[in-house]
């Protein structure tokens, strides 16, 4: 145990929320990618006693593979959006599973693990918190990636595909804790499932802040006392991200649930333990994104239902300003008949009276309706 005594502090690093967090300078890692190649391999080094082994060229993964056959140790090759044909040289030498392969390069799969003969598949979900200053109708919240991993017996592999969820710095502090990469590729896919685990973490109190906006504004009371909600396109714009959200993180629960239980030869067993807190937090974050869709739900309800209650309070004095100015209406349309006789018609005080009258009425009228709410 003392091995691993310092897991958690290397594979996580201090949880910062995506709108708190200021820019770093940058730090250059070791990478085997010429910018000037289109070359879809990111990484590949030889590890031998949890330390990376130096070479005076960039190794393929062919060398690599050969070289750990050779010596011991194990490789860790990492790709960007490999081609069919870029993967076909890898997976022949690794001796990788044509469905995984095909799910590997393809992508657009759902979280899961899959298990075959010398190797696990493992597909994780990347979720990416986009910045904006005011949610919009059109706001985009969470971008998502994915990175597939296949481990063996000396070889760990990830394909990763999307912008986001880079990998490079997470091998750097993994590079520098020789003790936990003497354990092999299973530690790597610990690092790699707890690292894209913090990042939901991290993007869910982001999230939250959002809906707390939304739903500060639609119960904040508006002019004359009532609330008249906000754009419902907002809040079921931020719903459908909260669902892509879900996406990510509900079928992932199955598969750090078996990776924590259930013995698996590829997997040290002192790593294993640490899954069990992996697995433990996507059941938190599972839950946290379940209730976002329920209180999304509770407050485009209540959105629509403030917006309705708007509505008939404008109404309620429409109709209030109608009754009354239908007093002096009948008034004038009384007197505006063409009758020869009719009353008052030569009375000398017959329109003041009339005026007063009818002035008489309508605040009458208006008292009596603002008195019960009405205006």
């Amino acid at each position: 145990m003392s091995m691993i005594r310092d897991l958690r502090a290397v594979v996580r690093p201090s949880r910062v929320s995506p709108r708190k967090a200021t820019s770093a300078p940058s730090v250059s890692y070791d990478t085997t990618r010429d910018p000037a190649t289109p070359s879809a391999v990111v990484d590949c080094a030889v590890y031998r006693d949890g330390r990376r082994l130096a070479s005076a060229k960039p190794l393929t993964p062919h060398e690599a593979m050969r070289q750990v056959r050779r010596d011991g140790g194990f490789v860790w090759i990492g790709l960007h959006e490999p081609t069919e044909a870029e993967f076909a040289g890898i997976a022949g030498d690794f001796g990788l599973h044509p469905l995984a392969v095909e799910d590997a390069v393809q992508a657009h799969q759902r979280p899961k693990l899959e298990r075959y003969d010398d190797s696990l598949f493992t597909v994780f979900k990347t979720i990416h918190y986009l910045e904006h200053d005011r949610l919009t109708a059109t706001s985009e919240v969470v971008e998502t990636g994915e990175v597939m991993c296949f481990t063996g017996r000396d070889f760990f592999i990830t394909v990763r595909h999307g912008g986001q969820g880079s990998l490079r710095a997470l091998r750097h502090r993994l590079q520098d804790d020789p003790e936990l990469l003497a354990k092999g590729p299973s530690a790597v896919l610990h690092a790699i499932a707890d690292h894209v685990v913090d990042g939901y973490i991290a993007v869910a109190d982001a999230v939250q802040d959002d809906i707390d906006e939304v739903e500060t504004e639609v119960f904040s009371p508006g002019r004359g006392g009532v609330s008249r909600g906000v754009d419902s396109a907002r809040i079921y714009q931020l719903k459908r991200e909260v669902m892509e959200f879900k996406r990510a993180v509900a079928p992932l629960l199955r598969p750090m649930q078996l990776l924590s239980e259930r013995p698996m030869r590829l997997i040290d067993p002192d790593i294993q333990k640490y899954f069990r807190d992996v697995a433990d937090h996507v059941a938190r974050v599972h839950e946290q994104v379940a209730g976002f869709d329920e209180l999304l739900n509770s407050i485009l309800q209540a959105n629509l239902a403030q917006a309705s209650v708007a509505q008939n309070e404008d109404m309620r004095k429409i109709t209030a300003w109608a009754a009354i100015i239908a007093v002096p209406t009948m008034v004038c349309g009384v007197y505006g008949m063409n009758f020869t006789y009719m009353p008052e018609l030569h009375w000398k005080y017959g329109y003041p009276v009339i005026m007063g009258i009818t002035v008489a009425l309508c605040l009458g009228i208006h008292r009596t309706l603002k008195r019960n709410g009405w205006l």
